[in-house]
């Protein structure tokens, strides 16, 4: 039973790359040279550096397609939306205030039957989300240094169905802190940081007609730096490394049961994710984007039975990107992510298998 119930799935693990069009056009490379207010999701800092007078606002959603298989079955589910917006204040010359709110990780699956060579009543149905609110700050220390915090409102669902259990979806809330600096090194070079604590979530808990269950899921904490090359106003470019640590949340989970206590062994591992990204700004009214994402798969081999349900084994992301001036104010910017496919097999023949496509638009308004 613990090896069919599920997580979720979405680009490196079950983490987006970004939060915005912008940051998914530069492949999630973006904690040194953010773009857009979304920044406050992934660099609080990075509020601090953002061309805006006053204020800036960044709203925007995208859709997911994750073609999946489980030993040969495919998933009937594959599309999903991905909300996301966030806004920036400047008060004055030093502080900037911020707040953005976004879908950072879910989705699920649907398998009527996950045993094609053994068919029978094995389906495998998980729906999980995760949306986060964060309202925070940017502050110029000086001509060089910023630094910026952010708290963490978190919530999540959950639905869990297979053969032997039938969770219905919940829902529960966390809280964590993000915390984040940029640092210009010379004319055109800075470099940022960013530290995301764990989000310590609330217990499911699922009354049920065979008695109650409960588990609790915290979100990974992730260490990111970056560094932005900047030339000239026309021409950015990026390379970040994250660390995301999965296995301190998602190696072995605890499900509490009306038969006592189950240890899910989901085993993920660690992931660093190495990302790299070039913006060009056309002319007046156009840049363009193209990055490069890789962050192998925090499932193993031996672990492919366990994650029938939570699929997060895409490793290659290319990512495309572009956005237009409408107005001296208003723009519009578009991305598209193709998450090359990926298979995992165990040495008793048990596989996933997994490739995406990521489309996001958002509208930008600044003065």
């Amino acid at each position: 039973m613990c090896g069919l119930a599920g997580l979720a799935h979405a680009t490196n693990g079950d983490q987006m790359l970004g939060v915005t069009a912008t940051q998914w056009g530069m492949a999630g490379a973006v904690v040194a040279a953010p773009q857009d207010a979304g920044t406050i999701l992934t660099n609080p800092a990075g509020l601090a550096t953002l061309e805006m007078s006053e204020f800036r606002a960044d709203m925007g959603f995208g859709f997911l397609n994750p073609p999946r298989k489980a030993n040969g079955a495919e998933s009937d589910s594959d599309l999903y939306m991905i909300p996301s917006g966030a806004l920036a204040f400047r008060l004055d010359d030093q502080l900037t205030l911020g707040m953005g709110m976004a879908g950072l990780s879910g989705m699920g699956v649907d398998f009527a039957d996950i045993m094609a060579a053994a068919p029978g009543n094995q389906p495998v149905v998980t729906t999980k989300q995760f949306f986060k609110i964060a309202p925070g700050f940017a502050y110029k220390v000086n001509d060089r240094l910023n630094v910026g915090a952010a708290l963490n409102i978190d919530y999540q669902s959950l639905a869990l169905y297979n053969s032997a259990m039938s969770l219905p979806q919940n829902q529960v809330y966390g809280f964590g802190a993000s915390f984040g600096l940029t640092y210009q090194i010379s004319d055109t070079l800075r470099l940022g940081a960013a530290y995301i604590s764990e989000q310590n979530m609330q217990a499911f808990k699922w009354n049920t007609a065979a008695g109650k269950f409960e588990m609790t899921m915290d979100a990974p904490q992730t260490l990111q730096v970056g560094l932005a090359y900047m030339p000239n106003p026309e021409l950015l470019i990026e390379a970040d490394i994250k660390q995301i640590q999965f296995s301190d949340v998602l190696d072995k989970v605890t499900l509490k049961t009306p038969g006592g206590d189950q240890v899910m062994n989901f085993g993920w591992d660690d992931q660093t994710v190495f990302a790299i990204a070039m913006q060009k700004k056309v002319n007046d009214k156009t840049t363009v984007r193209v990055g490069y994402n890789y962050g192998a798969s925090p499932i193993e081999a031996e672990d492919v039975a366990n994650n029938f349900g939570s699929l997060a084994v895409t490793e290659h992301h290319l990512a495309l990107g572009m956005t237009r001036q409408m107005t001296q104010k208003a723009a519009v910017s578009l991305s598209y992510v193709r998450a090359f496919n990926n298979e995992i097999k165990d040495s008793v023949g048990n596989s996933i298998e997994l490739e995406q496509n990521v489309i996001n638009l958002q509208l930008s308004y600044r003065n």
